[in-house]
C-alpha cells in the first residue's frame, strides 16, 4: 500500500526544482523514501514511480544519496526559514514562539512525507552532506533558543533549562511528521494551533487569549 499523499493545498510541490524531470524524480524519491526507507529504496523504484527509466535518473542525480541530500537541503532550508522568520518577527516572545511552533508544526503535518524523510534519514547522508545538514539544524535550534531566551529575560517564561526546553519543543514539533494522517480528524492548521498552546504552557506563558499562570 502506497504512502498517503501530502496535503499541499494549492502550493506547487518542489517548484524550485527544475527541469520538470528532475522535479518528478525528486517527488518520486520522497514518496519512496517515506514509504520504504532510504536503504530499502532502489534507483529503479524511484525511476519507476516517476515513469522514467533508471538511466534517466542519472542524468539529473549522480547517486541516490545526491537525491536524498537535495531533499534534505531544501527541507531544512524551509524549516530554518520558518523558525528564523518567527524569531526575527515582531511581537512578544510568547507571540513569536506561538508563531514559530504553529508554522513549524503546520509544515510537518502538511508535508509529512517530506518531513519524515528530512528529519529521519539524516544518518543515510554521506559525511560531507551530513555535516552541512547538521549545521542547518543547529541554526534552527538557535532560532528557537533565541525566542525562549528573550522570554526568560523579559520575565514572560519560566524556563530553568533553556537548551533542554528548546530540544523538547523541536522534538515535539518534528514528531508530527511521524504520525500525521491526512485521513484523520485534524487539519495541519488545527494541529499547529494545539501544539502552539502546549508549548506556551510548557514555558509557563499564557496561551493565546488566556491569563498568565500564577507563580506558586
Amino acid at each position: 500500500m502506497g504512502a498517503a499523499k501530502e496535503t499541499l493545498g494549492e502550493e506547487q510541490p518542489w517548484a524550485e526544482v527544475s527541469p520538470d524531470a528532475a522535479r518528478r524524480l525528486l517527488i518520486a524519491a520522497v514518496e519512496a523514501f517515506a514509504e520504504r526507507g532510504y536503504h530499502a529504496t532502489t534507483t529503479r523504484d524511484i525511476a519507476g514511480r516517476a515513469g522514467m527509466s533508471p538511466a534517466a535518473l542519472y542524468i539529473h542525480y549522480k547517486t541516490k544519496e545526491e537525491l536524498l541530500h537535495r531533499i534534505s537541503r531544501l527541507g531544512h532550508d524551509k524549516a530554518l526559514d520558518i523558525l528564523r522568520s518567527a524569531a526575527d518577527g515582531e511581537g512578544t516572545p510568547a507571540e513569536r514562539l506561538s508563531d514559530a511552533v504553529r508554522s513549524f508544526v503546520r509544515w510537518h503535518a502538511g508535508h509529512h512525507m517530506t518531513a519524515r524523510v528530512v528529519q529521519y534519514e539524516l544518518d543515510a547522508l554521506g559525511a560531507e552532506h551530513r555535516t552541512e545538514i547538521v549545521a542547518l539544524r543547529r541554526q534552527s535550534d538557535a532560532a528557537v533558543r533565541e525566542i525562549i531566551n528573550d522570554g526568560v529575560r523579559a520575565g514572560d517564561f519560566d524556563v530553568p533549562d533553556v537548551p533542554g526546553t528548546t530540544l523538547a519543543v523541536l522534538s515535539l514539533c518534528i514528531d508530527v511528521a511521524r504520525w500525521f494522517n491526512v485521513a484523520g480528524r485534524r487539519t495541519p492548521d488545527e494541529v499547529g494551533a494545539t501544539y502552539a498552546d502546549l508549548v506556551l504552557r510548557m514555558v509557563g506563558a499564557a496561551p493565546a487569549g488566556g491569563a498568565a499562570p500564577q507563580k506558586q
